[in-house]
């Protein structure tokens, strides 16, 4: 069975649990408007939503939060979920964010790879649902060897509106032929 919140450390990143002590930080990074712009809940920035979407995360109880290995600084957050065990089992890693002075850079890279091979030890795939007009996140998915797939999900967002999604998936074998199997 997988462990949605184990501590995941590399060069770059320390991932662990998202705690409820954890808000100052993490609300000092997700203020950044600029992070959400092609964002589906573009409006994230703002305390009540983030709040919202804090609280979400604490209950689903499979949010970790990114902390910048050389200087302990929290610089954002992404979780595991919707676990499904059919088929070798699948899991979801989303709802990610990251502060910008990280952007381009290591991070990104290394936090997924992190997720990625500890989710791949129990489960045979994963899944990132990612906005269809979030061309950021779809290029970066891309990046990290994550293959479009023919499934969309329409998601309902705070105050009602819906966005498609789309879904990309990452196998264990396409994890160990990919750019992410070797270390950033």
């Amino acid at each position: 069975m997988l462990d949605r919140q184990p501590v995941l450390e590399g060069e770059h990143v320390r991932l662990r649990p998202l705690r409820s002590h954890d808000w100052d930080a993490l609300f000092a990074v997700a203020s950044d408007p600029l992070i959400w712009e092609q964002h589906p809940a573009h409006d994230r920035w703002q305390e009540p939503v983030f709040r919202a979407f804090f609280d979400d995360a604490l209950a689903n109880k499979g949010a970790l939060i990114a902390i910048d290995a050389a200087s302990g600084a929290v610089i954002g957050s992404s979780r595991y979920q919707g676990l499904e065990e059919a088929g070798g089992g699948s899991v979801e890693i989303g709802w990610t964010f990251l502060a910008r002075a990280v952007w381009g850079g290591v991070h990104n890279h290394e936090m997924k790879r992190l997720m990625l091979a500890h989710a791949l030890g129990s489960v045979a795939e994963v899944r990132f649902l990612v906005g269809e007009s979030n061309t950021r996140s779809r290029r970066a998915l891309e990046k990290i060897g994550a293959k479009l797939t023919n499934r969309r999900e329409e998601r309902i967002m705070a105050g009602g509106k819906v966005i498609p999604h789309l879904t990309y998936i990452i196998t264990r074998e396409r994890f160990a032929q990919g750019p992410l199997a070797r270390k950033a």
